[in-house]
């Protein structure tokens, strides 16, 4: 037998028989009511999953979040559910009805003034100093990922069955990298990335033992570890002063803001970052890296100017 009010009974069951927090009671009472909303005079058990899936899309259209909009089907299914032993429901109209996806939230960019402040902080005149330097002005000047800054080599090497998947390309202010899926691309790389890179090779060979290859290496003289690029980048920023957590991505994210911020051209910073919905089907063959060029020397704070 259904009762008289459903909702006002399964509220009651909840606060006397489950002991809820008056916090959590209040909760159930604001989403219980957005349902008791939804019928507008309907049975309750008359809602189908269709009715349920139109006030998901509604709600996500009006900006409620993914979040709230899952604890909301949380609390109707539950109600549901408690429904259900007491009455005889064809289903539950909430059980096969998901939540929007959260969007992935991305990293906070640096401000322009804080990038500035970050690279412009005195390198340390050794070698880790001047590696360290050149590593965060190449994460800022080229949008690399860390996978990609990490398995740069010097120059292109294919010997002894070593073909390097990445290299510097210093005459040519480039860098070109193996990014995700396997897509190969060349960034430009700015003045000031191509100052600090130009003084740590200069250093270079004080840490360099046993593998030729690598652009930037330990002081075991192996390829940098990537944990160990994430906590010198870190480092940085805090001996900077930066108020916020620096990692590899926020100055990727950076470089892309701070360059669409200026130009305006979607593309061209998608294709720069190597991102698939643009790069996919143009990245052995037909990039404009002239343009790319173009946009990259006219935005990015830090661009060296070509002729």
């Amino acid at each position: 037998m259904t009762p008289a009010d459903p909702i006002a009974t399964y509220l009651s069951s909840l606060e006397h028989e489950r002991r809820l927090s008056a916090h959590t009671l209040r909760g159930y009472t604001h989403e219980l009511d957005e349902l008791k909303t939804l019928a507008n005079g309907r049975a309750l058990e008359s809602l189908t999953a269709t009715d349920i899936r139109g006030a998901v899309l509604r709600a996500h259209a009006g900006g409620l979040s993914a979040r709230s909009i899952g604890h909301r089907l949380s609390a109707w299914r539950a109600f549901y559910r408690w429904l259900a032993e007491r009455v005889e429901l064809p289903a539950n109209p909430v059980a096969t009805v998901r939540a929007p996806k959260r969007a992935k939230a991305l990293p906070k960019a640096l401000s322009v003034d804080d990038t500035h402040k970050l690279m412009e902080s005195p390198a340390m005149a050794t070698a880790e100093g001047l590696r360290d330097h050149a590593m965060l002005e190449l994460f800022y000047s080229s949008g690399l990922r860390l996978s990609e800054l990490v398995g740069l080599d010097v120059h292109y090497t294919d010997v002894d069955g070593y073909r390097s998947q990445g290299w510097l390309k210093l005459d040519e202010a480039e860098v070109e990298v193996l990014g995700k899926g396997e897509r190969r691309r060349v960034v430009p790389v700015g003045n000031k990335a191509l100052e600090a890179l130009r003084a740590w090779l200069a250093v270079r060979g004080e840490l360099v033992k046993h593998d030729p290859h690598p652009l930037f290496v330990s002081v075991r003289g192996n390829r940098m570890p990537p944990n160990a690029v994430r906590d010198r980048v870190k480092r940085a920023a805090l001996t900077a002063g930066i108020p916020a957590n620096v990692h590899p991505h926020v100055l990727r994210h950076s470089f892309a803001s701070h360059v669409l911020q200026s130009s305006g051209d979607l593309r061209a910073v998608q294709e720069l970052l190597g991102h698939s919905s643009i790069a996919a089907t143009q990245v052995y063959t037909s990039l404009d890296f002239q343009h790319l060029a173009r946009i990259y020397d006219q935005a990015h704070p830090r661009a060296k100017k070509r002729d």
